[in-house]
């Protein structure tokens, strides 16, 4: 194919100096070397090699992005010996993207009788039109849950196998995982019928072998009495300040766990009050407006100093990239010594909407309609986002006020057990 330009001395734009000591900016930016290789710089500090030039396609020539790999474990040179074959390969009159494609088609038929490599195939062919969230959890069941099946042939997964891997799930006391682990299975064997990897699906019989969760609500405390003590025991939490965020805007905001970690800057408009969550990310496929009390602004502004240059809100503790786990506020409350059968995250929901109705006295319609609940008027028609705002608005800043009355009620109470003149005084 020829002889790389690195062993016959071309001047190159870039030195791995330049490469090494090139920092993260409030915006991506872009290093640039030679003939379409350049170097991305993000936000967040990762670095990645890119190779950009254009293919005809349909009569058109359209701009194409090839990944050659991130820095450091993939250095200036080797960047420059893969854009070099990629870039002999365009001037054969082929695609590297591409060639790269049917290489690893190749590979996965080579080896694609595997669980695992049935199990991602089925995922990069369904995923593309999931959410994010059931994205995140429909992948978390997969590489995680059934990982044990990975390594095995499909063909060889039988039911009693597949049992024994459900069945160490349902130890854990987790048995909607392991329900929505088993079917997670199903798909990908019915994947690998159709491909004609295998000829049954074992998840399918396995089905009534399996225990059934016991029905019931998310946990949640409608006590005012017992409310208080739990909003004072999440000032004592001492995680990182993301998720400490996060727990603070739980009892707050009123939304769904999943809504509030996939809360987005661009969402918010923080003079007006307000965050729009868009419909995509709501289960009932509409927007919906949360009106932001001054106790939710305060902890947003003081979150924006460190959180603010990223997309999310709540980003990951590993990736800014992606927000942070689905169940890190549930941590947050494990850790606090707050049991499972008492608290979550998602029960805030219903200790708002009892409380609200109960103690507040507020519509029930305001109430359902702030939760995105189905509420329609007398003739039927289903109110819109925008629909007594200003009400909701009053109420959602009552809802903070009373929660915040409750807990410095607690936290003096706890103060009067131990110094009962200070107490006085402060009184």
């Amino acid at each position: 194919m020829g002889v790389s330009p690195n062993l016959v001395g071309v001047q190159m734009g870039l030195t791995e100096l330049k490469v090494r000591k090139a920092q993260p900016r409030e915006k991506m930016y872009r290093l640039s070397d030679q003939r379409g290789l350049y170097l991305q710089i993000n936000p967040n500090g990762s670095k990645y090699w890119r190779y950009k030039y254009r293919v005809r396609k349909n009569g058109r020539l359209r701009e194409t992005l090839l990944a050659l790999g991130t820095y450091p474990e993939i250095s200036l040179a080797i960047a420059r010996e893969r854009h070099w074959h990629a870039h002999q390969m365009r001037s054969e009159g082929r695609d590297p993207a591409t060639v790269r494609r049917q290489q690893k088609e190749l590979e996965r038929m080579q080896a694609g009788d595997t669980f695992g490599a049935v199990g991602e195939d089925w995922f990069a062919t369904q995923s593309a039109v999931w959410s994010e969230t059931h994205r995140e959890r429909q992948e978390r069941l997969l590489t995680k849950e059934l990982a044990p099946l990975f390594s095995i042939p499909i063909r060889d997964v039988k039911a009693p196998l597949l049992l024994s891997v459900i069945r160490k799930i349902e130890d854990r006391g987790v048995i909607e995982t392991a329900r929505r682990t088993n079917q997670v299975a199903s798909q990908v064997f019915r994947h690998g019928i159709a491909l004609g990897m295998t000829e049954a699906d074992p998840a399918a019989q396995i089905t009534r072998a399996l225990q059934h969760a016991k029905p019931g609500h998310f946990a949640a405390v409608t006590n005012p009495d017992e409310l208080g003590p739990l909003l004072a025991t999440f000032d004592v939490f001492r995680g990182t300040p993301v998720v400490r965020a996060a727990l603070k805007l739980t009892p707050l905001l009123l939304v769904r766990p999943g809504e509030l970690r996939h809360m987005e800057w661009s969402e918010l408009r923080l003079d007006d009050a307000l965050w729009t969550i868009p419909g995509e990310k709501m289960k009932r496929g509409r927007d919906h407006v949360v009106p932001l009390a001054t106790q939710s602004l305060s902890v947003l502004r003081d979150l924006r100093a460190l959180t603010g240059n990223y997309r999310w809100v709540f980003p990951s503790a590993r990736s800014a990239s992606r927000p942070m786990s689905e169940v890190a506020v549930l941590a947050a409350m494990r850790r606090l010594g707050i049991p499972k059968d008492e608290a979550t995250p998602h029960g805030f929901r219903a200790t708002a909407r009892t409380i609200l109705a109960e103690v507040l006295d507020y519509r029930t319609e305001l109430i359902e309609h702030q939760l995105a609940h189905a509420v329609r008027d007398a003739t039927g028609e289903a109110y819109n986002r925008t629909r007594f705002l200003p009400q909701r608005r009053e109420m959602m800043q009552a809802w903070a006020d009373y929660l915040d009355r409750l807990q410095q009620t607690d936290t003096l109470k706890a103060i009067n057990a131990k110094h009962p003149d200070q107490v006085t005084r402060t009184l």
